[in-house]
């Protein structure tokens, strides 16, 4: 029932977008002399809806490419969406400017040609920046009470190993983040985008992480079967953190690393999120650093010590401006920020992405964060 009144939601949105598509760029634009293009927005409807059935059914063959053009049809919907909105918004405000017939006329050439030209950059931009490999983002955070001079953590967040994203994806991944020489590697989630079964062999790259590694569960594990994650994961010598935590480092050198389960477990009773079991035997006496999948766990976290949050899942908005939207479910979309009570956070853009291989003003990222005494 959730996933049909997800999936009648999704249909309905396409189908407003490819109609305003139409009715407010392509025909306004070009008038009656190219009805032909009617076939764009229908054809643009039905990638749509084959995209979401495929997602229910499965009925797309095994093939990374026939995905990524059937994935690439819904962020083209969207992205032309926006520029017919942008185009729209002009049209109508310089109606209203009183300029005689002839200059309204090349007004209007000049913002046809200059939005069908901004149309073309934005999606030729958008796929440019989505199948490119992540570059290192280094990140510097100073933590009060840290007992490291200089801690190297590498983040990998929100890799989507599934349909495109394979093998040799992986293997690159984990040579770059073998490159950065950590003394840790956290996977804060996201990592799958199909049943394990399905792609042990992507996945296996992974056992040549040269650091002591981490893994939380993101929403996209619960889609998959969570507990086959976990179970693969560990096989493979990756520590998962489910509402757990570990002593970093020896001695009188040591921090708390805390991985909560991700916020989708409490509405499927399926390994919940528990702040409190979590910390349970945390000593907050030293800093705390907390893996957590969504931005938003860290307005759970009220009663216990986070002196720095690492989460994923927004990719960062993968295509400008949809980071608007997600904006009013997330705290925080991308990149470092301080929180209330003197709590930061670090938003990883992610190593991959969902759906169309597109990013616009949201490149991927492998996140190394260097952390550092206040």
């Amino acid at each position: 029932m959730r996933f049909l009144m997800f999936s009648s939601f999704f249909l309905l949105v396409m189908t407003l977008m490819n109609i305003y598509i139409w009715r407010r760029f392509f025909k306004v634009i070009l008038h009656n002399r190219a009805r032909g293009l009617v076939s764009v927005p229908i054809i643009l409807m039905l990638g749509d809806l084959f995209f979401i059935l495929d997602i229910a059914t499965g009925i797309i063959p095994d093939s990374p490419a026939l995905y990524m053009m059937t994935s690439s049809f819904v962020g083209i919907t969207f992205m032309l969406f926006v520029v017919a909105v942008i185009y729209d918004l002009l049209i109508t405000v310089s109606g209203r400017v009183p300029f005689d017939q002839s200059r309204r006329r090349v007004l209007k050439m000049i913002f046809d040609v200059t939005m069908l030209i901004a149309a073309a950059s934005y999606l030729l931009r958008g796929f440019s920046q989505g199948i490119k490999f992540p570059e290192v983002n280094q990140v510097r955070v100073k933590v009060k009470d840290f007992p490291f001079e200089r801690f190297n953590l590498v983040q990998l967040s929100d890799i989507h190993v599934g349909r495109t994203i394979k093998r040799d994806f992986v293997e690159k991944l984990v040579s770059q983040t073998n490159q950065l020489n950590p003394d840790l590697v956290v996977i804060t989630g996201d990592l799958v985008d199909l049943p394990v079964s399905q792609i042990e062999y992507d996945l296996y790259p992974l056992k040549d992480l040269r650091a002591p590694a981490y893994f939380i569960l993101g929403n996209h594990e619960y889609f998959h079967g969570p507990g086959e994650a976990i179970g693969y994961v560990r096989q493979l010598g990756i520590i998962p953190l489910l509402n757990n935590h570990v002593m970093i480092g020896k001695g009188n050198k040591q921090f708390n690393l805390v991985g909560l389960n991700d916020v989708i477990g409490a509405s499927t009773g399926l390994f919940p999120p528990d702040a409190a079991k979590a910390y349970s035997k945390v000593d907050q006496n030293k800093p705390c650093i907390v893996l957590a999948h969504q931005p938003r766990m860290i307005n759970e976290l009220d009663e216990y010590r986070c002196d720095l949050m690492l989460s994923g899942h927004t990719h960062g908005g993968q295509i400008f401006p949809f980071g608007l939207l997600i904006m009013t479910a997330q705290p925080y979309i991308a990149g470092l920020h301080r929180h209330a009570r003197g709590r930061q956070i670090f938003v990883s853009r992610g190593a991959g992405y969902w759906g169309p291989p597109l990013r616009f003003l949201a490149p991927s990222e492998i996140s190394q964060v260097i952390i550092q005494p206040a």
